[in-house]
């Protein structure tokens, strides 16, 4: 049996984005522990010409809902980037994943041929959307997704495999 569309893109981006959800309760509870103020992880980069994790989520959430509505020739929604805190955040994780969860596999299944038009540096760029789920949404979604474990683990939460990867 082959791997669908749907399958290969909803439910795995929901796994990962409540997996995030368990990381920023992690690190919520270290700030209260460590008595750091959580705009402190909040505001944290890696590098500073880097995004905070506060971008890194967005960022990750937005790339997740466009995957959603592109593949299955949805408006792709926009998001007020107004998140100051873990719960902003949570919230944030868990509206994209309600709105992923909306997609039924038959609205995405067969997407992998259609043609995907989207703006990739400023430029109109049209890919197929196979190409375009594997080698552009889930480029950015893993890449802004990981950077927010990177920051978490970083600065000291104590985070590991485990909480990335989850339980099956």
């Amino acid at each position: 049996m082959s791997l669908s569309m749907y399958q290969a893109s909803v439910p795995v981006m929901q796994r990962r984005m409540r997996q995030l959800i368990g990381i920023l309760d992690k690190a919520e509870a270290h700030c209260t522990a460590k008595k750091i103020d959580p705009e402190v992880l909040i505001n944290a980069r890696l590098y500073p010409d880097m995004f905070p994790l506060r971008r890194q989520v967005q960022i990750a959430t937005d790339m997740a809902k466009a995957a959603g509505a592109r593949l299955s020739g949805s408006e792709v929604p926009t998001s007020q980037d107004t998140d100051k805190t873990f719960a902003d955040l949570k919230a944030r994780l868990s509206g994209a994943i309600d709105y992923l969860g909306q997609f039924k596999a038959e609205q995405i299944d067969g997407s992998e041929d259609k043609d995907i038009k989207l703006t990739i540096g400023g430029q109109p760029a049209v890919l197929k959307g196979q190409m375009y789920l594997l080698n552009h949404a889930y480029a950015h979604f893993n890449f802004h997704t990981v950077t927010t474990y990177d920051i978490l683990r970083h600065n000291g939460v104590e985070i590991g495999k485990r909480d990335w990867v989850g339980t099956f």
